[in-house]
Order: structure tokens, then C-alpha cells, then sequence
């Protein structure tokens, strides 16, 4: 990736030690730019941040209305959860309903990183199932629209009706033909696209109309922030920071987008390097710049101007978003 902007820079002391590049749009609800850093058209994997695109063919295929889907269900199949009780129960039930197992699943096990759940395996002398994978909740999205289209139990393979589906949702939200895909770590394809490509189809959810397919993912995610990831996690964070009023999601490799329906603005953003807290700080960042998010919120200044610690927790240094970006 080249023409990439600094985002993110760590200071020690007086001293710049590292500067994190990447891409970010923030687009209007007419899909054009209101902002823009680095290179608009870098073409990225947006990895866990294009979850609720995926999630789009659960409902706009009726799937999701027949088998009786929650709030909390749709937020599940946005989320990169932490295999928490409050993640896995809810997975568990919803398999349940579908009349399904773990077995059905094609996402692989995972261990959990919310601590307790981590820590009761092991007292348990268990080993972690696929519900503990953070993205079995879109899984089960998948599971269930592949028992209402009738469809094949390889529901991750590119040519299953579940990800021919799930391709048409992005390159419609894009609205740019997509250059190809790579597995995610939950092994469906991922869909490559542009950083504007992303930040536009996150303006098609930010504008949606009410009780359309896009309304309805927003307006879960922003509703059960805490389900979408999990306590002590930025999405988290930052959403309840933000009163429900904003959706923000993580991806991989340092990627994040956010939906702000009160704007109908949509935001993509990608760290070059892949550093995740270089991406938390960035988005936070923008978020603020665009007068949605209070930088004096103690959940901000958590990852914007956030101090860093040594082991004895004495302040070493500070993680900032870098002057381009503010």
C-alpha cells in the first residue's frame, strides 16, 4: 500500500519512537467525500468490518423474519465476540432453534479471549468448541440462512448460494465490482475492495431507511454494544461512549469502519501495518473530528491521547493521532 498518511504516533518521553500510516474516508450519503486521508483508492480486505454486509442476505432473504431472529441475534451475526457466557449462550440457543450443533459449524474452534470463559475451560479440563470462535455468531447467521435457502452444509465455500449471496450484498454496498477474496480466519472468503468502496457502503447503512435490512443491523449493533464485542473492548467502548448513537466495528489487520445514521456519514479506515491500537486511536480520532464522539470521555482517552505504562505503571509515553488527522 503506497501514498498511505501517518495516523498514529507513539511517543516516549519527548521522543517520536513510532508513526503508524493507513488509509481512512469518511463519506456523505450521496457516497462522496467529505474527507480523506492517504490513498482513497487502496484496495483492502476489510475483514471482521464488513461483517453486517454479510449479514445483509440473512434478512433481505426472509431468513431472518421466518426463524423469528432477535435484536440480539443480529447484533451476534456482526460480531467479533470474546467467547464470553453472554456471547456463547445466546450462540448455543440460536443453534438450538435451528435444530443444529457445533458441528455444523465451519468457523473452528477458538479459545476464548474474555478471561473468565478462558479460565473455566481450563478448570474444567475442556477444550474450546467452535461456539467460542469470535465469529460464530455470523456463522449462525449463515447456518441459518443456508436451512432456509434449502442449500448445501459447505456453507463457507465461495460457491455455496450463502457467499454467492453475501458477495452480491458488497458489491451492491460498494457499488464497485470486487478484485477478488482471500480467506478470513473464520474461513468464508473476505471480499477485497477500496478504502472509498467500504466507506461508502458503510454510508448505505448510515442513511438506510427504517426497517430496511441496514436499518435493522445498525440500529442491533448500536443497541447491544456489549454483544458485538465484549467488555473492554474498543467497539464496545467507543459505541457506549457514543450513546448508541454510532456503530463502530473492527476488523483485522488494523481495519474499522463507523456508521453515523445522525450524519448519514460513513467512515473505512485501514492501518497499514496492521496494528490494532494504531486503528482504535485513528477512528477515535475521526470520530471526534466529526463531533461525535467527546475527546474528554474517559472511554476515548482511553485510545486517543491514552497514556502508556510500564509494568510498575509509571507514564512512559502517550499514543496519539497524528496532527494530519486531527
Amino acid at each position: 500500500m503506497t501514498n498511505s498518511a501517518p495516523m498514529t504516533e507513539i511517543w516516549r518521553g519527548p521522543f517520536l519512537e513510532s508513526v503508524h500510516s493507513g488509509h481512512a474516508v469518511v463519506c456523505d450519503d450521496a457516497g462522496q467525500i467529505v474527507h480523506a486521508w492517504g490513498d482513497p483508492d487502496a484496495v483492502v480486505l476489510p475483514r471482521s468490518s464488513s461483517k453486517m454486509i454479510q449479514a445483509l442476505p440473512l434478512i433481505r432473504s426472509g431468513a431472518a423474519d421466518a426463524h423469528g431472529l432477535t435484536t440480539q441475534q443480529l447484533a451476534l451475526s456482526c460480531a467479533s465476540h470474546q467467547g464470553a457466557a453472554i456471547h456463547t449462550d445466546p450462540v448455543s440457543k440460536w443453534l438450538e432453534q435451528l435444530g443444529l450443533s457445533d458441528d455444523d459449524f465451519r468457523c473452528g474452534p477458538q479459545a476464548p479471549s474474555d478471561k473468565d470463559a478462558r479460565e473455566g475451560l481450563i478448570r474444567a479440563h475442556e477444550t474450546p468448541c467452535q461456539m467460542h470462535n469470535n465469529c460464530s455468531g455470523k456463522h449462525t447467521g449463515f447456518l441459518t440462512l443456508t436451512k432456509h435457502l434449502k442449500a448445501g452444509s459447505e456453507y463457507i465455500d465461495p460457491t455455496h448460494p450463502v457467499q454467492v449471496a453475501c458477495l452480491e450484498a458488497f458489491e451492491e454496498s460498494t457499488q464497485l465490482t470486487s478484485p477478488g477474496y482471500g480467506i478470513d480466519g473464520c474461513g468464508a472468503p473476505n471480499y477485497a475492495t477500496t478504502v472509498h468502496g467500504m466507506a461508502r457502503a458503510m454510508t448505505t447503512f448510515a442513511a438506510a431507511p427504517a426497517d430496511s435490512a441496514e436499518e435493522r443491523l445498525r440500529s442491533a449493533m448500536m443497541l447491544h454494544p456489549e454483544l458485538v464485542a465484549g467488555e473492554g473492548r474498543a467497539c464496545t467502548n467507543l459505541m457506549r461512549a457514543m450513546g448508541g448513537k454510532v456503530a463502530v466495528k473492527t476488523g483485522a489487520e488494523a481495519f474499522f469502519i463507523a456508521i453515523i445514521p445522525e450524519r448519514k456519514m460513513g467512515v473505512a479506515l485501514k492501518i497499514t501495518d496492521g496494528t490494532t491500537r494504531a486503528a482504535e486511536c485513528a477512528i477515535a480520532a475521526i470520530l471526534v473530528k466529526l463531533g461525535v464522539l467527546d475527546a474528554e470521555h474517559p472511554e476515548t482517552m482511553k485510545y486517543l491521547n491514552a497514556p502508556i505504562r510500564n509494568w510498575v505503571g509509571t507514564r512512559t509515553g502517550t499514543q496519539r493521532a497524528a496532527p494530519q488527522l486531527i
